[in-house]
C-alpha cells in the first residue's frame, strides 16, 4: 500500500463529488492515506472543510514561504496548530528562487514554524529551494531535539539531504524525479537510504511521466513509486512498504487505516 505524503486536495478545485472520485481512483491503485498540506493559515478552515468527510485524509497547518502576503502571527499559527486534527506544521521553509525579495519575512516565518513544531511536538513539512545553508542552519539553531520533519519535493544536493537526515528528518520525492531534466536528482535519490525516504505527488502540480501536462492527482504517486523502485533496484512492494512505514513513523498522529 502507498501513501501520498504531500498533496493539496483543496487546490484541485474540484466539486465534492469529483474529489471523492479522485480519491477513490487513488484507493483502487493501492493508496491508503493522503496528507493534505496547508499553504496559508487564512485558507486552513476552508481546506479542512474540503477534506473533512474523508477518514483517510490528514491535514497540516502552516504558511508556505511563497505566501508571505498571507502571513499570520505566531499566536494565530500556534492556536490552529494545536488543534487535534493537525498532524504536522507547514508547509513552511525558504524559497530564494522565486521570491528572494521576501527573504527576511520568510526567515522570521520559518523560525516561528520551527518553534510551533517544538511546542506542539508535531513534525515540520519544509519547502526549500536555493536556500540550502539558511534552511539547515535555522533548523540546527532552533529545532528542539524531539522535533522531526521532512524536506518535501526534494531537488537539492545529497549533502543537504544528509545534513537533514542527521537531524532526524526524512526526504520526500515527487514526480520531478521522472522528468528528463532530473539526472542530478536521480543520483541523489539513489544515495538516500530507504529508511529515510517518502513519496508524494504535490498535486495538483508536477504530474509524473507519463502524465506530464495533466493536472496531478494522488493516484499518480504510484508512478513515482514505480520509478524510484527501479532507480534503487528494489521491488515496488518493498519501496511501498518502506515509504509507508516511514510516513507513519514520522506523522505519528496519523491514524493508520485498519488500526
Amino acid at each position: 500500500m502507498f501513501v501520498d505524503s504531500h498533496c493539496h486536495l483543496d487546490r484541485l478545485k474540484q466539486s465534492p463529488e469529483a474529489l471523492a472520485e479522485t480519491l477513490q481512483f487513488a484507493r483502487t491503485r493501492g493508496v491508503e492515506h493522503f496528507l493534505c498540506v496547508c499553504v496559508s493559515v487564512n485558507d486552513y478552515d476552508s481546506m479542512l472543510e474540503t477534506v473533512k468527510g474523508f477518514s483517510d485524509v490528514s491535514v497540516s497547518c502552516g504558511v508556505h514561504p511563497l505566501h508571505q502576503d498571507e502571513a499570520c502571527s505566531y499566536a494565530e499559527l500556534l492556536e490552529k496548530a494545536q488543534r487535534d486534527e493537525v498532524v504536522a506544521i507547514g508547509e513552511t521553509g525558504l524559497d530564494y528562487f522565486y521570491s528572494p525579495e521576501s527573504k527576511e519575512v520568510q526567515l522570521t516565518s520559518f523560525v516561528d514554524h520551527i518553534k510551533v513544531a517544538n511546542e506542539t511536538r508535531k513534525p515540520l513539512i519544509i519547502h526549500t529551494r536555493d536556500a540550502r545553508e539558511d534552511t539547515i542552519n535555522l533548523l540546527k539553531a532552533h529545532k528542539a531535539p524531539h522535533t522531526k520533519g521532512v524536506l518535501h519535493c526534494f531537488t537539492e544536493t545529497f549533502e543537504m539531504a544528509q545534513a537533514a537526515i542527521e537531524m532526524d528528518f526524512y526526504i520526500s520525492i515527487s514526480g520531478i524525479v521522472t522528468f528528463n531534466s532530473a539526472d542530478e536528482l536521480r543520483e541523489v535519490v539513489k544515495a538516500i537510504p530507504l529508511s529515510r525516504l517518502l513519496i508524494e505527488t504535490d498535486s495538483p502540480w508536477l504530474a509524473p511521466v507519463p502524465h506530464r501536462g495533466k493536472q496531478n492527482q494522488p493516484g499518480y504517486v504510484v508512478e513515482v513509486a514505480e520509478f524510484i523502485a527501479e532507480l534503487k533496484g528494489v521491488t515496488v512492494e518493498e519501496l511501498a512498504r518502506c515509504t509507508t512505514e516511514n510516513f507513519y513513523n514520522l506523522f505519528s498522529l496519523t491514524a493508520r487505516k485498519g488500526n
